[in-house]
């Protein structure tokens, strides 16, 4: 098997260049675009950010989908987040779908996005209700000749793979987030990529340390510096047949962002 590509996560920018000129400074072929749906719907013209990606010679091999109002941590996450919170499926599951076409202008076969927290109860109403709307998204996108793949870290790795199989489509996959799994306290990344094995479609590098008892999400941190032990993890997802790429992300601004996904890339191209 050849060596795995580097990508980083990006998001799109009111100059569409200037999204792919982030990738290109760090010398790194592929990235993940990341925009919210109503952005994306409003003011986006899918056909300057081909063009901007055809320009610059960046290949695109996802693109995550966000939406406006949603909280990342513990406290607020479960109320807010994707298409489980069941007061925002119906407007979502509009934008998601107008997102897939746009998408699907570009050229783009995959999507990617945080569903929300699914329950861990099968039975529960929230759950079932979810499983239902899911079906609906994953059918329209596969229409649109994309896979669907779930951002990890808001459930249990073993309550995803269950959705999944619930929801039964054919074109639905991981985007193995190992410092998700960490920041919410859901699971040890190596255990995960045992039960999600050929799932895995993407992945984010990305680290981070546990929450304790009382703080709403854990710490990001520089690679290498948290709990994801990429020199073991990235040999068990390779002996899953994940092929790449191996998404970098760094959920800070400024300089420093810049100086932590070169050393991130450092760290990781021995392992690829």
């Amino acid at each position: 098997m050849g060596k795995m590509k580097l990508g980083l996560i990006v998001g799109v920018s009111d100059n569409p260049v200037q999204s792919f000129e982030r990738v290109l400074e760090v010398g790194i072929p592929t990235c993940q675009l990341a925009c919210t749906a109503e952005r994306m719907v409003d003011t986006i013209d899918p056909k300057a950010l081909r063009e901007a990606a055809d320009q610059t010679g960046i290949e695109i091999s996802s693109f995550f989908l966000l939406f406006e109002g949603q909280a990342f941590n513990l406290k607020d996450g479960p109320a807010t987040m994707g298409l489980v919170a069941p007061q925002h499926r119906k407007k979502r599951l509009g934008l998601a779908k107008r997102f897939s076409d746009l998408v699907r202008e570009m050229g783009i076969d995959s999507i990617t996005s945080h569903i929300g927290f699914i329950p861990d109860d099968e039975h529960d109403p929230v759950y079932t209700g979810f499983v239902e709307v899911m079906k609906q998204l994953a059918n329209y996108c596969e229409d649109n000749g994309q896979i669907f793949c779930f951002e990890t870290g808001q459930e249990l790795p073993s309550t995803l793979k269950r959705s999944i199989i619930d929801v039964g489509t054919d074109n639905l996959g991981v985007n193995l987030d190992p410092a998700n799994l960490i920041l919410y306290g859901m699971a040890n990344p190596l255990d995960a990529v045992e039960i999600f094995g050929e799932y895995v479609r993407g992945m984010h590098a990305k680290d981070g340390v546990w929450p304790n008892r009382d703080e709403m999400l854990g710490h990001e941190t520089p690679l290498g510096k948290g709990a994801v032990k990429f020199n073991l993890l990235i040999p068990r997802l390779k002996a899953k047949g994940f092929k790449g790429p191996v998404t970098i992300e760094r959920e800070i601004h400024g300089p420093q962002q810049k100086v932590d996904i070169l050393k991130a890339k450092e760290l990781l191209d021995p392992l690829l």
